[in-house]
């Protein structure tokens, strides 16, 4: 199986053999993949304040490019679905009738068709979180600077305004995974935020399951932080199963991890909206 290189840049071929053939598997038979993707850090550009964050620019008119070209467009975000469908202006956007978003790392799910978020009741102890999360700030001398975001069903703490990000959040990240013992929680880390959530769902698990919904052959999944690891995991474990896969770095200097496992890098936001035009492109004139 081999990659039409003309249609697509050098830059933007995957360096590892599974990705390239993943690749080649999408521009096959694109009407069997599944493109899915973080939002913050790899369709939004990462901000200071989380609620100011919105889609690249030219993110909504790549995807509505792209979309219906290919099997199926998948969001998956640690954001309520809601809340990543209005930052990203996703709704009523024509090319994205099939878009579906898989907010809160997969708990909840807003499909384009229908307009709706379909969602479990909420665990019990994100409300307790929020109530001792004060105190905890305070006592720990992390309070100036940091930043609570209630995410409705998982609340994080941001760190990059504080005065020294990395430090307050060293600080944090013990007595916050104390916190979210004793109520049931996890902690799950990213860039500049600790995010105390329910176990039991993650990128991999909901990505893996769209997948196997949409009975997909190829995935391409792009994502920027350390959450992104576990949808990392799940295809390279359906690469196992015969899934064709591609894994996509939008890279930074804030979080490397996901570099080294990724078929390529590409730059931020901006890179991965490159790629996206850049795919539209070759299946119009394959």
């Amino acid at each position: 199986m081999g990659i039409h290189r003309a249609s697509l840049p050098e830059s933007l071929i995957p360096v590892t053999p599974a990705g390239r053939d993943g690749l080649a598997a999408l521009l096959e038979r694109p009407e069997r993949a599944v493109v899915a993707l973080d939002f913050d850090g790899t369709l939004a550009p990462i901000v200071a304040d989380p609620e100011q964050a919105r889609a690249h620019p030219d993110a909504v008119p790549a995807l509505a490019r792209l979309a219906p070209l290919i099997g199926s467009v998948a969001v998956v975000t640690g954001r309520p679905a809601g809340v990543a469908v209005r930052y990203g202006g996703f709704a009523g956007v024509k090319g994205l009738e099939s878009l579906v978003v898989l907010g809160h790392y997969g708990a909840e799910r807003w499909d384009a068709v229908t307009g709706t978020v379909r969602a479990p009741a909420p665990h019990p102890g994100v409300a307790a979180v929020q109530a001792e999360l004060p105190g905890v700030l305070e006592r720990n001398g992390t309070w100036h600077g940091t930043w609570i975001e209630d995410k409705g069903r998982a609340i994080a703490v941001h760190t990059r305004r504080a005065a020294d990000p990395q430090a307050a959040y060293e600080a944090l990240e013990g007595p916050l995974r104390e916190l979210a013992d004793r109520h049931g929680l996890i902690v799950e880390p990213g860039r500049m935020v600790l995010e105390l959530r329910p176990p039991g769902v993650d990128k991999g698990v909901a990505l893996a399951e769209y997948l196997r919904e949409a009975g997909a052959e190829t995935v391409l999944y792009a994502g920027d932080d350390l959450g992104d690891l576990a949808a990392f995991g799940a295809v390279e474990r359906l690469r196992a199963d015969g899934v064709a896969g591609v894994l996509v770095c939008s890279g930074s200097a804030e979080v490397t991890e996901l570099a080294k496992r990724a078929d390529l890098v590409v730059e931020g936001p901006a890179g991965v909206v490159g790629l996206l035009a850049a795919l539209a492109d070759a299946l119009k004139t394959a």
